[in-house]
């Protein structure tokens, strides 16, 4: 055993041994869309004499972490998303109407003396909706302009708590004055339920005089009274008590407001009265909602598409390559671990579209040692009289380039998700660039310590049918006896290829692109009844209590999908009502609700992400490899992204953010697949410079389709247990990259290749150098570094 395996093997179960302690004593972070709850985004928005930046931004979530810490939600979390976004994210709130509700009121909050009894309600000051629940609804301080020209314009008239409409005064005290409040039963003075409050210093003065003016009024009087209003609603009008003389006030610590409350009411009156002075307004833009349920379902549907599609795989690679293909299924066991135990370490959420992620990364984890055992397959045949350990060793330096180009394809896919995305596709791109950075390792030091120590074996050396790569594989051995004149005529391909995009852009222009709700704005609700209920049935009902544009669709099994325009919380409590008049108990699965600007943003930076994706794939080949192997790749790529769509398009799929997601995914698989077949034209071009660069291509594809196969079934085998265990949520994204792994494998190929060759028959560059004859290398040097790892350099 050399000193690099000893010290691969040492780091292998150091690497091992911490993930395994991680994996058993520390707990995974779930989104909400796993565990189930309800998430909330927040626009904060400018006013007239306040903008909303980060600072105030800042604020505002400081004053909605009191409102929601008040409601009693386990373990909210409240963070900034760029300068002017808040996100709320209540984990097993599944009916958010009061939240929404207490989160929503924007309008600052103020005390007024009352005046006396309000006569009439100016038009100009209709009071403003309980709450801002509804998307692109927001409340604002009225314009500077209407005190310009109105004098009254700070004096209101608004119902009392009974409905009696009351003429207020100007505002005297705003609501930052507050210091706190706080709700009690006063069982001592037999007052019951009350709310007590604190002001600020200079605050408490004006509230001092406040209540020492209305004391002057005799007891009954309406001007007796202090009206608290918040957005433009009082929300109480206590009477100032007999006892407290005029102009003597009540100080700041020693105020009780009393009356007939119940504990509910007394506690959100002091949560409204301590929160809710907001620095500026906010809207809600999105709105998710998951039940319990389906985050379970979704969990036990991947950990079982992992379990089926990890088990098949490592029979796939057993059976092609034998004893090391069973040594690479325990290194991608162990790359199951450390990925796993890397997302809890680094406190990763784990999202539903992340979860589909890692699960996904299981397939195309072992793309590495098929690059590796493929290679070393090809030194046995070259040199069938060397050592297994000195082809495997020349395998793995050679595999080094295209294993390094096509993780990196891979990453930068998974960068563009997470800078790109939104949401928990955020999260997926996570997940997937961990779970490439792991396995490279499982790769490059588990699986290699593992080979290596079985190489040293005499009978594993001896017995070439044992280990796997001594002997080539079925399909290298079928391709080099049919040798089949792929390029021959390669424009036939490029034609191929064109004939399939314009059946695609048909499906897309004739069909339409489905765009899900996270792209158009509205609500989509999924319901689960205890009764069966067929579709029309439902869409009887709901029309029939006033929803008669919404799109009823199945969903699940029997499930009913219900998809709108604008519709609020109390809409949609009426249309789950009207529901389970039919269906009986009716339980909300799923609710998405997006803003018009907010689904236009999304759309926006869907098709930004697109061509960003393009132009640093393009950008990243061109500097790796020779300009017109990057074109036809990119072109390949965009062919396979068309190809998607348009396959989506004439199924009539949804396209949403897991979609995106998934069509990101297979923008990295496509350009990864080119990458090893351009590495292996480089490689035998530069070694070959006067043969024909078609005869080239042709050679380089014979050798890399083993690869290309091996490496498509193992991802194939994680996608279709998906498909067929993931249920709707994991669907879509499962199909959208089943279809991209397929027309990926065609492209690059039969639109790479050949567009590659179209391009190089007008460019002037020189073929590449030979491998260890770059510009600069000494020939003694080059052929130094071509030597075999185990080879002395004596010569008899």
């Amino acid at each position: 055993m050399t000193r690099a395996t000893a010290v691969r093997a040492v780091l292998a179960v150091a690497v091992l041994l911490a993930s395994v302690f991680i994996t058993l004593t520390m707990s995974p972070r779930l989104g909400l869309d796993l565990q189930g709850g309800t998430r909330i985004v927040l626009q904060a928005r400018d006013t007239a004499t306040v903008e909303a930046d980060r600072e105030t931004t800042d604020r505002t979530l400081e004053v909605l972490r009191q409102r929601i810490d008040s409601l009693g939600v386990s373990e909210p979390a409240l963070t900034r998303s760029g300068e002017d976004r808040i996100i709320v994210e209540l984990p097993d709130v599944q009916d958010p109407r009061q939240a929404a509700e207490v989160i929503g009121r924007t309008a600052q909050l103020t005390f007024h003396a009352v005046e006396g009894e309000g006569t009439d309600q100016p038009e100009e000051k209709t009071p403003a909706p309980e709450s801002t629940t509804d998307p692109e609804s927001t409340t604002e301080p009225a314009p500077d302009s209407d005190s310009d020209t109105d004098p009254d314009s700070d004096r209101l008239t608004l119902p009392d708590e009974q409905g009696r409409l009351l003429a207020l005064g100007e505002p005297r005290l705003s609501g930052a004055g507050v210091e706190d409040a706080t709700a009690a039963f006063d069982a001592q003075g037999g007052a019951g339920w009350t709310v007590s409050l604190e002001f600020r210093k200079g605050a408490g003065q004006d509230w001092k005089k406040l209540t020492g003016e209305a004391a002057c009024h005799p007891a009954g009087d309406d001007r007796r009274r202090v009206a608290i209003v918040l957005d433009e609603k009082v929300i109480s009008s206590p009477q100032v008590d007999p006892s407290v003389g005029c102009r003597a006030g009540l100080p700041s610590g020693a105020t009780q407001i009393t009356g007939s409350f119940s504990a509910d009411e007394a506690r959100d009156l002091a949560l409204l009265i301590k929160g809710g002075a907001l620095p500026v307004p906010v809207e809600i833009v999105e709105q998710r909602t998951v039940g319990p349920t389906l985050g379970a379902a979704a969990i036990d549907a991947s950990a079982q598409a992992a379990l089926i599609g990890a088990a098949a795989t490592a029979l796939f690679i057993t059976v092609v390559y034998r004893l090391f293909g069973a040594l690479a299924a325990v290194a991608l066991g162990a790359y199951g671990v450390i990925s796993y135990a890397a997302l809890v370490a680094l406190g990763v959420t784990l999202t539903l579209p992340g979860l589909a992620g890692f699960v996904l990364a299981i397939g195309m984890a072992v793309d590495a040692n098929v690059l590796v055992f493929e290679r070393a397959r090809e030194e046995c045949a070259d040199r069938p009289t060397r050592s297994l350990r000195s082809a495997l060793t020349t395998g793995f330096r050679k595999a080094w380039s295209a294993v390094a180009d096509s993780n990196a394809t891979t990453l930068i896919a998974a960068g563009l998700l997470f800078f790109l995305g939104s949401g928990p596709v955020k999260g997926f791109g996570v997940t997937l660039a961990i779970g490439v950075v792991a396995s490279m390792f499982s790769a490059l030091v588990i699986a290699r310590a593992l080979t290596e120590f079985a190489a040293n074996s005499r009978f594993v050396s001896d017995y070439r049918g044992v280990n796997g790569i001594a002997r080539p594989g079925a399909v290298r051995t079928w391709l080099v006896r049919k040798d089949p004149k792929l390029f021959r005529k390669s424009a036939r391909w490029l034609v191929v290829s064109a004939v399939l995009v314009v059946v695609a852009v048909a499906g897309i222009v004739v069909r339409g692109v489905d765009l899900g709700v996270e792209f158009t704005g509205g609500r989509l609700v999924e319901y689960s009844t205890s009764r069966p209920v067929d579709v029309e049935t439902a869409r009887d009902s709901i029309a029939a209590a006033g929803f008669g544009d919404a799109e009823v669709t199945t969903a699940g099994d029997g499930d009913l999908s219900v998809r709108t325009g604008k519709l609020d919380n109390d809409g949609e409590h009426a249309l789950r009502a009207a529901l389970a008049e039919e269906g009986g108990e009716t339980t909300k699965v799923r609710d998405e609700l997006i803003g018009p600007s907010l689904g236009d943003e999304l759309r926006r930076n869907a098709l930004i992400a697109l061509g960003v994706a393009v132009a640093v794939q393009l950008a990243y080949l061109a500097v790796r490899f020779r300009w017109t192997f990057a074109v036809a790749s990119v072109v390949a790529m965009v062919h396979d992204v068309i190809l998607v769509v348009g396959a989506f398009a004439w199924l009539g799929r949804p396209v949403d953010g897991i979609f995106l997601a998934a069509l990101l995914t297979v923008i990295g698989y496509s350009v990864n697949d080119s990458v090893v077949v351009f590495d292996r034209v480089r490689e035998l071009w530069g070694a070959n410079r006067r043969t024909p660069l078609d005869t080239i291509a042709r050679r380089a594809v014979l050798q890399t389709v083993p690869r290309t196969v091996n490496t498509g079934m193992g991802a194939l085998f994680i996608l279709a247990a998906l498909a067929v265990l993931g249920g709707d949520s994991l669907a879509d994204f499962a199909l959208a990259l089943l279809i991209g792994i397929v027309v990926g494998t065609w492209s690059s190929v039969f639109t790479a290749v050949p567009g590659a060759l179209a391009l190089e028959r007008s460019a002037k560059a020189p073929p590449p150098p030979a491998p260890g004859k770059g510009k600069g290398t000494p020939r003694g040097k080059a052929r130094a570094a071509r030597r075999d790892p185990l080879d002395n350099g004596a010569r008899v």
